[in-house]
């Protein structure tokens, strides 16, 4: 598991998505580790360590070049989903930036609400993104959501939804601060440790499920998703929050 680990860090480091293969340096290194401590081997003990001691090095370079291209403002990371591609649930695409020092998010969003049947989801997976956020590892303690009315007699069950997750948050101790705009268009989540995420289709990329019972209602991870981009910034290069 360690090599195959590291395989794919390096394959990553090659396409430069440094963010990505530093997260696979890390934690093939932590599993070659382990490795090590059950092996009796000297000699591949040896050999062991110094592959651990190359990858340490890159990961070290890798963690400069980054915290450079951040501090020069010249960040930015997209990610391209495929139509019909699965493996790209919340927690998957937004786990590299939610550290533990998050304790303020945005959200601006024009689509969460209902205005037919067919896109009732897009509440729905505000919700989850916000399940997302109480389980951590971040500390979030304010959530503010920009969004624009629903349309017609959706109105009432779009403000009646949202203020049922604001109340559900507060029993956790989030705060969620709502506001509506008529002349919202863009996309984005920002995060207070300075990570900017736009996605094309928002937070309403994956496809309507078969049915209630089918594989992916539950598990966002196995849902096919609707192709879009998603673009990662830190806010140096963006606007200030």
């Amino acid at each position: 598991a360690g090599a195959e680990t590291v395989k794919r860090a390096v394959q990553l480091d090659a396409a430069s998505r440094f963010q990505e293969s530093l997260v696979c340096y890390q934690e093939g290194i932590d599993l070659l580790l382990q490795v090590v401590k059950a092996t009796t081997d000297e000699a591949k003990k040896h050999r062991y360590r110094q592959k651990i001691s190359e990858y340490m090095t890159r990961a070290e370079d890798i963690k400069k070049h980054i915290e450079k291209e951040k501090q020069d403002g010249k960040y930015h990371k997209q990610i391209r989903i495929e139509e019909n591609a699965t493996g790209f649930g919340y927690e998957k695409l937004f786990h590299e930036y939610l550290t533990e020092i998050v304790s303020e998010v945005w959200v601006e969003d024009p689509y969460i609400r209902q205005v037919h049947q067919a896109s009732k989801y897009s509440l729905y997976n505000f919700l989850r993104f916000c399940e997302m956020l109480v389980k951590g590892p971040c500390k979030v303690k304010t959530i503010h959501l920009l969004t624009s009315y629903d349309a017609g007699s959706g109105r009432s069950q779009q403000i009646s939804v949202l203020e049922e997750i604001k109340q559900s948050l507060s029993k956790y101790g989030i705060t969620l601060n709502i506001d509506f705009s008529s002349s919202i268009h863009d996309r984005e989540i920002r995060f207070n440790n300075g990570w900017m995420i736009k996605i094309g289709r928002g937070l309403d990329y994956f496809k309507k499920p078969q049915g209630h019972f089918s594989i992916g209602y539950c598990d966002f991870d196995l849902r096919p998703c609707h192709e879009t981009t998603v673009d990662v910034f830190h806010t140096k290069h963006t606007k200030k929050m």
